[in-house]
């Protein structure tokens, strides 16, 4: 462990505060909660469908054909930001529990990225259960690779930017 005197003349430790580490796991929380009543009945594909088709039928004259492959793409699409953001929040959250001294440290983006395909697992399991959902290890990987993707853009960003200060 360094010495206050070693760490100050390092830099700044990221992460010590409290509060910091209760706004980012409040965050990541919260997160959690949306993906957990997006896996109700209520978000299923079809009762999404219904309300999306008028929508677009409404603005731009799509039909039943055209609109099932739009409203797929739509509901992926929203998959990957989904769990990416929770990647995101989850990463953010461990680099302010588990200080550090750099800017990116690879057991952040790692525990991130577990727990975010452990959430995503979770979320298909109970989607089982569920008769107007259906839960699939397809979408557990789209999630993963959502996460992966951030975790990688993360890293690139945060240590470009490291290596652009002198």
């Amino acid at each position: 462990m360094n010495s206050p005197a070693t760490a100050a003349t390092q830099g700044p430790v990221y992460g010590h505060s409290s509060k910091e580490i209760l706004k980012g796991w409040i965050a990541a929380g919260l997160w959690i909660g949306i993906i957990v009543v997006e896996s109700t009945s209520y978000l299923s594909s079809d009762n999404t469908g219904h309300i999306l088709f008028r929508v677009f039928h409404y603005l731009f004259g799509i039909s039943p054909e055209h609109f099932r492959p739009l409203h797929t793409f739509i509901r992926k699409g929203g998959h990957f930001v989904g769990y990416a953001m929770l990647s995101f929040l989850l990463f953010r959250a461990w680099k302010a529990t588990l200080p550090s001294l750099k800017r990116w440290t690879l057991k952040w983006s790692a525990i991130a990225f577990f727990m975010t395909a452990f959430v995503a697992s979770m979320d298909e399991w109970h989607q089982t259960y569920i008769p107007s959902r259906t839960g699939t290890l397809h979408d557990v990987f789209l999630d993963s690779f959502a996460a992966l993707t951030m975790q990688v853009l993360i890293a690139w960003f945060l240590l470009r930017e490291q290596k652009a200060k002198p």
